[in-house]
């Protein structure tokens, strides 16, 4: 794994099978990196720990083989089974503290927030970097509250981590995103949900 300062949080990829239409996620996920996709988020809430364990396994593989960190989102206990680069932590996951007390301090934590008093809150706790959305609607999580492209710029200056914006992010609302001055966008359906995934992600990277 690269450097945790030196992390390339420009076009960051969630996995969301949904949207897939039958298709492999490894060979989606392959797609997105030619892209240029610079870091994957394996994302699933529906199957079990060991199906989980055994999908983290082979995208590690597969992304190993292009130099991507692999994030896993919300389990602690996967991330370390199969020594992934970190975890994605939620509102009601594991504390941060308590993720780096089990990891340590060579890997990467990402936390989620939606205003700047979380922001803070979670930068002073150890998050390497923040997930903060949702910015539009989005079909890959629905429980989220909404963040204007105004509080997202407020809370990037606030903090001195990286921020990334995320929800409902695509090829016609990216340049809004990044015009935030975020250091990424995190991109799922508009990314994998597309017929040609290579384009769509090469056409993201070049915002």
């Amino acid at each position: 794994m690269p450097d945790k300062g030196l992390l390339n949080y420009s076009l960051y990829l969630i996995t969301d099978r949904k949207v897939l239409g039958g298709k492999e996620l490894p060979g989606c996920i392959e797609d997105a990196i030619k892209g240029g996709v610079t870091l994957v988020q394996l994302r699933e809430k529906n199957i079990n720990t060991f199906d989980y364990y055994n999908l983290a396994l082979k995208v590690k593989k597969l992304v190993r083989k292009y130099g991507i960190p692999i994030i896993i989102n919300d389990r602690v206990d996967i991330a370390l089974a199969v020594d992934a680069d970190g975890v994605h932590l939620g509102p009601e996951d594991l504390p941060i503290a308590a993720a780096r007390k089990l990891m340590g301090n060579g890997k990467i934590i990402g936390a989620s927030a939606n205003c700047i008093e979380e922001a803070l809150e979670f930068q002073r706790q150890g998050a390497d970097y923040l997930g903060v959305g949702a910015l539009f609607p989005t079909k890959t999580k629905s429980d989220t509250d909404h963040v204007t492209l105004i509080q997202l710029k407020a809370i990037k200056e606030a903090v001195h981590v990286p921020v990334v914006g995320i929800g409902g992010i695509n090829i016609e609302n990216a340049a809004s995103v990044k015009a935030a001055g975020v250091d990424g966008i995190a991109v799922a359906s508009g990314i994998l949900g597309r017929e040609s995934i290579v384009e769509a992600a090469r056409r993201l990277k070049g915002i």
